[in-house]
């Protein structure tokens, strides 16, 4: 009787173990989906920001047809979800940690297209980089791409 009971305690330890890991890992995965998804809304609405400004005339503040002086303010460039950058060209470049995002916040020449960049807070699909997303904009549109 007593090796019974014994060996039901190890398959039970055994069995709420396999139930952590697989419950920790389940939180893990939503959770790296949930950041994602955070950067994609925060730089849709960043993109929308840009579209307004590219069609709003010079005399209101707007670039006129141009992404030319359209900035970033300081509260726009990060938050709980990540950091944002606006550029002329797509940044391609994975990073495994905010330090080494690139530091562009402004578009300082004419442009009619722009990308609106976001890492975000948790590792991307590699394991090892941030998640890396980016929103190609122009007057009328823009795409997502998932680059990690």
């Amino acid at each position: 009787m007593g090796q019974q009971q014994l060996l039901l305690i190890v398959l039970g330890v055994i069995i709420v173990g396999i139930a952590i890991v697989v419950g920790l890992n389940m939180f893990q995965t939503k959770s790296v989906e949930a950041n994602k998804m955070a950067v994609i809304a925060d730089l849709t609405n960043l993109a929308a920001k840009a579209q307004m400004y590219y069609k709003k005339p010079s005399s209101l503040g707007g670039g006129s047809q141009d992404f030319n002086g359209f900035a970033l303010v300081t509260n726009e460039q990060s938050n709980d979800n990540g950091s944002y950058r606006i550029s002329t060209a797509a940044q391609a470049t994975k990073v495994a940690a905010v330090a080494s995002i690139p530091a562009y916040a402004a578009i300082a020449a004419s442009a009619t297209t722009i990308y609106v960049t976001g890492y975000g807070t948790e590792k991307g699909d590699d394991g090892t980089n941030l998640i890396h997303v980016y929103l190609t904009v122009t007057g009328s549109s823009f795409t997502t791409t998932i680059l990690n």
